[in-house]
């Protein structure tokens, strides 16, 4: 008898958030063997989605079922620190009673822990040394990690588990440049059903087919990422070309209702002097009148329906074409001239031992890169004067403004409108909430509590507070900027980024996001010293 291949299905799937919120509406999704890219804008549903397969969150109605075992990487991944690595790779009880039967302790219990996995030691090494933590011992606590190799060693306590769905929820998120290969590697090797929610184009490369929740619905796609906008340029062109063919038709259909009731208007106008003149028996006047009368009406009538026929059309065609709304940023008062004295970091040492020295004009573009754990943001946050340097100047000669990887600088219990306004007190209600509508916050989005946003609506928030605070940033610094975005999310802030005017500085891992800016230099933070280097290097 065949084993039936792996594969999870959702039935009728429905949940909302506690305040009645809803999310999902009678979702109907199925996954099979190979790797799916899960895709949609910030807030459809997708990291619900795979919190429902994995059993962290219980619908509403509907039903889930997966054939085999479920692994779960989230995205919001938090590890004991007090834990050591074996125990949180799931494999401490089987290697203790592996030590006590070596060291001669034949205890049933101990057999029992080991069961079939003797080799279980040998598989964590392995598996750890192929996603690039072979330095990581397995008696080390989590404490000593960085966070990056907190999420391989979740991912590889995973694959030790021999999961047959495995879900990952934005797994590159604070992965340096050499994890996220490793990463891309265990996804490319991974045999069962895997899916994953990622805004990564490069991880994205890797999937066999793409899944797109738009609107309470999935679209399926074949193919990688790059097949998908592919397919979905093309289908956008041809609604396009739809959505003219039906104004066109709509036009056409308007001009011959109007030239139909001119007509009409005309013949009953001559009806009437034929009447005047008395030239025809009263009888014959009456029942002409009435044909007349019939006639224009079904004239009428069917013109009318034409034009609704073709309205419907326009409407259809409309709806085909997406319709993903886009920032708009004008801030005119943030350009910097060629050549100004931007940022002065003379000799700077930063608290964990790093130096740097840099000399910022403007509008110089930078990235920042480096591995985890090198400084990069213990260095944005001692040029914004969140921490001291140990020695060194640090001089900024422009307005300054930072956005942090963890979006913290907004209050949760405020409006939207009133942390901008916390930033920018010389302006106006008014004023604010017009420039908050090029960020998408318009009506009553913008009285919404920060705590309710989305991630994509919090970063949207966030940077539309950064950028319109009083005085404008002349000197813009961004700290892993997309992460937890979706892709759309990411094209709005690459093209509200293409808007502004100041200096920049973007530490970020997401190298083809930030091969998309227009980068004027290449600062590499590394093993203690940051030196400047080429984009080809990377």
């Amino acid at each position: 008898m065949n084993t039936p291949s792996p594969a999870v299905t959702c039935t009728r799937l429905t949940f909302s958030w506690p305040d009645g919120t809803p999310v999902l509406t009678a979702l109907d999704l199925s996954f099979g063997p190979g790797r799916t890219g899960l895709i949609g804008l910030n807030g459809t549903g997708k990291s619900t989605v795979l919190k429902l397969i994995a059993g962290r969150l219980r619908p509403d109605s509907g039903s889930v079922k997966a054939a085999g075992e479920v692994g779960y990487l989230p995205q919001d991944l938090t590890l004991d620190s007090s834990l050591r690595v074996d125990e949180a790779l799931g494999i401490a009880r089987a290697r203790a009673a592996l030590h006590a039967i070596e060291a001669g302790d034949v205890a049933e219990e101990h057999f029992t822990a080991v069961g079939d996995d003797w080799d279980v030691e040998e598989r964590a090494r392995a598996t750890l040394d192929e996603l690039g933590l072979e330095h990581v011992g397995l008696d080390r606590s989590i404490g000593e990690v960085s966070g990056g190799e907190s999420v391989l060693l979740r991912l590889a306590a995973l694959l030790l588990a021999r999961p047959d769905v495995l879900l990952l929820d934005e797994p590159t998120n604070n992965l340096d440049l050499v994890a996220r290969r490793r990463l891309y590697a265990a996804v490319a090797a991974f045999p069962g059903v895997l899916v994953v929610v990622s805004h990564d184009r490069e991880l994205l490369a890797l999937v066999d087919r793409i899944a797109d929740l738009r609107d309470g619905e999935v679209t399926w796609y074949g193919g990688n990422l790059a097949a998908y906008e592919e397919a979905v340029s093309a289908e956008q062109e041809a609604a396009e070309r739809m959505v003219r063919a039906a104004e066109t038709d709509v036009r056409r259909q308007k001009r011959e209702l109007s030239e139909a009731q001119t007509k009409l208007a005309r013949r009953a106008r001559q009806g009437r002097k034929v009447a005047a003149s008395r030239s025809e028996p009263k009888i014959l006047l009456g029942a002409r009148k009435r044909k007349a009368q019939e006639t224009a009406g079904k004239s009428r009538v069917l013109h009318e329906q034409r034009l609704e026929d073709a309205k419907e059309r326009l409407e259809a065609a409309g709806e085909r074409v997406r319709q993903d709304a886009e920032i708009h940023v004008e801030l005119p008062f943030t350009a910097v001239p060629r050549g100004r004295r931007v940022l002065t970091l003379g000799d700077v040492e930063l608290r964990n031992g790093a130096r740097a020295e840099l000399e910022v004009h403007g509008p110089d573009r930078i990235a920042l890169v480096g591995p985890n754990g090198a400084g990069k943001t213990t260095l944005l946050r001692t040029v914004a004067g969140l921490l001291p340097a140990v020695a060194g100047e640090v001089a900024t000669h422009v307005p300054l403004r930072y956005l942090p990887q963890r979006l913290d600088v907004l209050d949760d219990g405020l409006s939207v409108v009133e942390n901008v306004a916390a930033l920018a007190p010389e302006a106006t209600n008014q004023h604010i909430r017009s420039r908050l509508a090029h960020f998408l916050f318009r009506g009553a989005r913008a009285d919404r509590p920060v705590g309710t946003l989305s991630g994509g609506e919090r970063f949207r928030a966030t940077l539309a507070a950064v950028m319109l605070a009083e005085p404008g940033p002349q000197l813009l610094m961004l700290d892993e900027p997309t992460n937890n975005l979706d892709m759309a999310s990411v094209r709005q802030l690459r093209e509200a980024l293409a808007a502004y005017q100041g200096a920049l500085v973007v530490a970020s891992h997401d190298l083809p996001f930030l091969r998309e800016l227009g980068i004027t230099r290449w600062l590499r933070l590394a093993e203690g010293e940051m030196r400047e280097v080429t984009g080809e290097e990377l």
